[in-house]
């Protein structure tokens, strides 16, 4: 995969892939929403989850909610920065050119709703 086809919102790592969201919880649904450029200039997922942020449960729910989305076990998963933050840091472990293709696949159907 080319350096131009890397999503602004992701990238490469030593195990795998990681991609940066924002989260919104207690939302009314779980959702990958799209991608979005924040006013710095960087770009990250929208998410949303019902979970509340309380003892990390909406983190869990962002695992498996991304795991769902780019079908990859949920154990492969893990929110690795921002554990606080609504700016959080998503690490994917596996091959790492599998992962961009399935993220640019899943990327493609972005609604923006």
């Amino acid at each position: 995969m080319t350096e131009a086809r890397i999503p602004g919102y992701c990238r490469v790592s030593r195990d795998g892939v990681e991609i940066f969201v924002r989260l919104t919880p207690k939302s009314s649904r779980n959702a990958i929403e799209g991608a979005e450029e924040a006013g710095d200039g960087k770009v990250h997922i929208k998410a949303r989850v019902r979970a509340v942020p309380e003892d990390g449960k909406a983190n869990a729910a962002l695992e498996k909610l991304i795991a769902e989305w780019l079908k990859v076990p949920k154990a492969d998963v893990e929110v690795v920065s921002g554990a606080t933050s609504r700016l959080k840091g998503v690490a994917i472990r596996g091959d790492s050119k599998a992962l961009l293709s399935k993220i640019v696949l899943a990327g493609e159907t972005f609604t923006g709703k």
